[in-house]
């Protein structure tokens, strides 16, 4: 389906407004466009035939009165009109807005591997945003003067049936002119939305690495590669531009200028008899309609390039929204028992270029099971398919002798809580992070959650409490404030499996020291996976898996692979070697 009929499909959700809208337009248009007869009519019947005793003021008085009476029941109408039409508007854009962002939600974790963040942002903000301008703008006056020129043809052909035909002229010319304007504007807007895209993208990389940058010093080489992007957008700008100014009122004043030559050509004699006779109100109707003709066709013409940049902008929307992605369930289960098996499971984030080859290994309730390896040996690969970010390529992956497939991803997480290494924060409070906005947890879990991880140690310098505001990423808080909290928000769901990826890497020995204890009193009756590069943090752990280019090489306890003499061995000396020097 095309990008057009699309935008209508959006448009006809809110029919009511729009026709109601359309329908008070049509009368307001035809009140308007009775000016020039009632004008006519005072000029040929009244002013044009007074007798030598003077005007009759009587009947063009009540002319006069319904002409102005016109003028205000129009521009009621139109009051109306454009507020239905402008309502209609702005809830079309409302909803494609909350549908787009609904369904960003819904988009598998890889289709964000390859998107930037700022293209992203660009489909939901600026796309959307010249959509609404096609709404509220471009249709809105399409609608309207599309409206006038009826509007005015209708009456010239009433005036004279011949000199209308030939003013149907304007129309192909219209026609070709937005025709031959789109093939070349569509491509060049592709090329303007894209490079704005690409600046957004450009921005929120820089914002978000504005430290990196700034420490490595890299300001100027981040400038010349943004200068090249926006010179890029400036040059085709200036492209569309030149056309624009080449036709849009140039355009205009061409054909109404051929329009007055017809017009002088025929009422100046050409198609007229000798006993023809052109009265003075007939001219001046006749004037005034041209001369109103031309406003709408202005406005419809001025209008192509804001049209052409909505749909390619409905075009980048579209194609997201034609994205495959997967409906949100609410659907409860039992909480897990969180008896966790993987059965031969192989996995490639691209093609067959396999991270995780031949997986098998099982996690029984309460079991604290850790993963091991050297950067890229797999270990958050198979945290990612055991929360559903990523399906196998092949083999299965069952909780509590389910196949996780045959849930949707919201059931199967439903039970499970994670800690990332890099713990984000959401703008909010405190509270507000760790309940992520769930009535089912109250202040007193939260306050519970927070003491069961050391919360003392996030809360003693924050004179509000859980009420203490938090900025994006929590970026006013230190690595352990916000680790610790992040602990408390996956506790404060009661998980029947937990996840800690990399969860202490970022944390100082103390603070490690507390959730350490925190964690031996809250994983009973817990399946714990942790992935540790600390090796001394999973000491106790029930069984430690040892991978390598995403193979199990080694598994068993801490003691059972030192005895073992293995890979888990050197890198358990290596770091107790370091540790000894440091010391």
């Amino acid at each position: 389906m095309s990008t057009g009929k699309r935008l209508v499909q959006y448009a006809w959700h809110y029919k009511k407004f729009i026709m109601t809208g359309i329908l008070l337009l049509a009368f307001a248009v035809a009140a308007d466009l009775m000016g020039p007869l009632i004008a006519k009519k005072i000029i040929d019947d009244h002013i044009a035939l007074a007798s030598d005793d003077g005007l009759d003021f009587g009947p063009v008085v009540m002319l006069l009165g319904i002409f102005i009476s016109l003028a205000v029941v129009t521009a009621i109408l139109r009051y109306f009109q454009y507020l239905l039409l402008q309502n209609a508007a702005n809830r079309i854009v409302q909803k494609m807005r909350n549908d787009l962002y609904e369904h960003i939600q819904r988009l598998p974790i890889r289709y964000f591997d390859n998107l930037p963040a700022g293209k992203v942002v660009a489909r939901l903000t600026n796309d959307t945003e010249a959509i609404r301008n096609l709404y509220v703008t471009v249709l809105s006056q399409f609608a309207i003067n599309g409206m006038y020129i009826t509007g005015i043809f209708i009456a010239l052909f009433y005036l004279d049936p011949k000199m209308g035909a030939i003013t149907l002229f304007i129309v192909p010319i219209i026609y070709v002119w937005m025709k031959l304007y789109r093939g070349f504007a569509s491509k060049v807007n592709h090329i303007i939305r894209g490079k704005v895209s690409d600046m957004n993208a450009m921005i929120n990389e820089s914002i978000n690495g504005m430290t990196i940058i700034q420490a490595f010093r890299r300001e100027k080489q981040m400038e010349e590669e943004f200068r090249e992007l926006n010179d890029t957008h400036y040059h085709y700008q200036n492209k569309l531009l030149k056309v624009i100014a080449a036709t849009s009122y140039n355009l205009v004043d061409v054909i109404r200028s051929i329009t007055f030559v017809f017009f002088i050509w025929y009422f100046g004699g050409a198609s007229l008899s000798a006993e023809s006779i052109v009265s003075v109100g007939m001219l001046y109707a006749f004037v005034d309609y041209l001369t109103r003709l031309f406003n709408p066709v202005t406005g419809i013409v001025n209008q192509f390039e804001q049209l052409e940049h909505s749909l390619v902008a409905g075009e980048r929307v579209f194609r997201l929204l034609d994205r495959e992605g997967e409906p949100v369930s609410d659907t409860k289960i039992a909480r897990y028992r969180g008896n966790v098996r993987f059965e031969e499971v192989w996995f490639a984030y691209k093609d067959e270029e396999y991270v995780l080859k031949n997986i098998s290994f099982e996690a029984k309730q309460g079991e604290t099971v850790a993963l091991v390896g050297h950067t890229g040996s797999g270990k958050s690969s198979i945290m990612n398919l055991l929360f559903r970010f990523y399906d196998p390529s092949k083999g299965t992956i069952t909780i509590d002798g389910l196949d996780i497939e045959q849930m949707s991803r919201q059931t199967v997480r439903d039970h499970m809580g994670i800690v990332l290494q890099d713990p984000y924060l959401f703008s909010g409070t405190v509270a507000s992070n760790i309940s992520l906005g769930d009535e089912r947890i109250t202040s007193e879990q939260i306050q519970a959650a927070l003491d069961a991880v050391g919360g003392e140690r996030v809360l003693q310098h924050l004179p509000k409490g859980i009420d203490e505001e938090v900025v994006e990423k929590g970026s006013t808080l230190s690595s352990g404030q916000r680790q610790l909290i992040s602990f408390a928000r996956a506790l404060a769901f009661d998980p029947a499996i937990l996840i800690l990826d990399e969860a202490t890497s970022n944390i100082d020995t103390e603070t490690e020291e507390i959730i350490q204890h925190a964690m031996d009193v809250l994983k009973k009756g817990r399946t714990t996976f942790i992935i540790a590069h600390r090796l001394s943090t999973i000491k106790s752990a029930d069984r430690i898996i040892v991978l390598d280019s995403g193979e199990i090489i080694e598994q068993g306890t801490h003691e059972e692979l030192l005895a073992l003499g293995g890979q888990y061995a050197q890198m358990y000396q290596l770091q107790s070697g370091a540790s000894d020097k440091l010391a």
